[in-house]
């Protein structure tokens, strides 16, 4: 087992690094303030090839994988960024790029991948509804199939980027939940352009990460051609594991990415602050705290990377979910714990908006809830890890 990066990567974390510098605190703390989406950002991650990463050469990616991805964006998000690029990076390469590249077909793939590797395609994923957020089988939107179309009706929320997206990786019921065979059956997901007079949308107010929009989507009779299915008609919950599973391993590396830049913030202020004569790095209540979230969070790291190099290696759902749960744990874990050390380390100004901390404070929170909350991932590891009683 060799933990040392290839020349390759190590020139990613390089390029990384300068998109970092580019898009650094106070980019993102404009765009926050502004409520403003980043297009300058996305451009960029456009011209230096990042959301191809993933893609194969003969469609116009680079023939890398997850993991160069994961490396890519953890080195933006540690480097400045804070969650905002790797919240970017699902609107390209996980709901964009891994959907089309693992359940579409060969018509399909030279149609989108390479507008999604450029940017110019930006997809958002239709999955929750109100009454169905963790609860995936409980969905009640449905596709009913008139002639070689399909008819869509219902509602999700908590969709990231709607308006600001071209395609919608939209989940719906193809069979009622009551009416199919297993309750994992008659599932259906649908590569739909977006938007659309079909779709009314409402934005919702939220408590960070301002820079991405999330709305409300009403959805009555959107009719889609039969071409916009995207895998098997019935066998989508099997198959949207495929975009489910590298979302949980980004929502952890955004953790982890977050929470080395807390601390080296944090860090650099206490070896500068002096109080009493001497800096306030010196105190060990200011370095244990730090020190034991930095340890955890490289701890986190090396079951991030090994959840990617599993789902790199084909390895099954269930070796990448039990990865990936453990990974997006760990990881959230130490990530609030950076970020609050470090709001405390900087006392009155971790909580004054100039110095970036209190924002971060508040993305960290996001990933607590999404794309899986902490207790559903302990539940996961208790039942499917440790093979105790199912609890849910």
């Amino acid at each position: 087992m060799s933990f040392e990066l290839s020349s390759e990567q190590q020139q990613i974390i390089q390029t990384a690094k300068k998109v970092a510098e580019r898009h650094g605190p106070d980019y993102w703390y404009e765009k926050e303030e502004n409520h403003e989406f980043p297009q300058e950002f996305f451009d960029t991650m456009g011209e230096v090839g990042f959301f191809g990463l993933g893609v194969p050469e003969e469609y116009g990616g680079s023939g890398a994988g997850l993991t160069d991805l994961i490396i890519a964006f953890e080195a933006m998000s540690s480097g400045g960024g804070g969650l905002a690029p790797v919240a970017a990076c699902l609107l390209g390469p996980i709901f964009g790029c891994s959907a089309v590249l693992k359940l579409g077909t060969v018509e399909q793939k030279r149609k989108y991948l390479p507008d999604l590797i450029s940017g110019k395609i930006r997809t958002c994923l239709g999955l929750t509804e109100p009454n169905a957020g963790s609860d995936t089988l409980n969905i009640s939107t449905f596709a009913r199939k008139e002639g070689d179309e399909y008819v869509i009706s219902g509602q999700k929320v908590f969709i990231s980027l709607y308006a600001e997206s071209q395609k919608m990786l939209l989940v719906t019921r193809t069979t009622k939940r009551d009416e199919a065979p297993k309750k994992a059956f008659g599932i259906s997901l649908f590569f739909v352009d977006v938007p659309n007079e079909a779709i009314q949308y409402t934005p919702i107010p939220k408590h960070a990460c301002n820079y991405f929009k999330t709305y409300e989507l009403g959805i009555e009779d959107l009719r889609v051609p039969q071409e916009c299915l995207l895998g098997d008609e019935g066998m989508g919950w099997y198959q949207v594991l495929e975009v489910l599973n590298p979302e949980r391993i980004y929502g952890a590396v955004g953790a982890v990415g977050l929470g080395r830049l807390a601390i080296r913030t944090a860090v650099e202020y206490a070896n500068q602050r002096e109080v009493f004569g001497k800096s306030i790095g010196t105190n060990q209540g200011i370095q244990f705290p730090l020190a034991s979230a930095y340890a955890k969070l490289e701890c986190a790291w090396l079951m991030c990377l090994k959840a990617a190099a599993l789902y790199d290696r084909g390895g099954s759902i269930k070796e990448v979910g039990d990865a990936t749960s453990m990974a997006k744990y760990a990881a959230v874990e130490a990530g609030v714990e950076a970020v609050h050390n470090a709001m405390l380390t900087l006392g009155g100004y971790g909580f004054a908006k100039e110095y970036h901390i209190e924002r971060w404070w508040r993305e960290i929170q996001l990933v607590r809830l999404a794309p899986v909350t902490q207790h559903l991932a302990l539940s996961y590891i208790g039942e499917f890890i440790l093979g105790m009683p199912k609890s849910y």
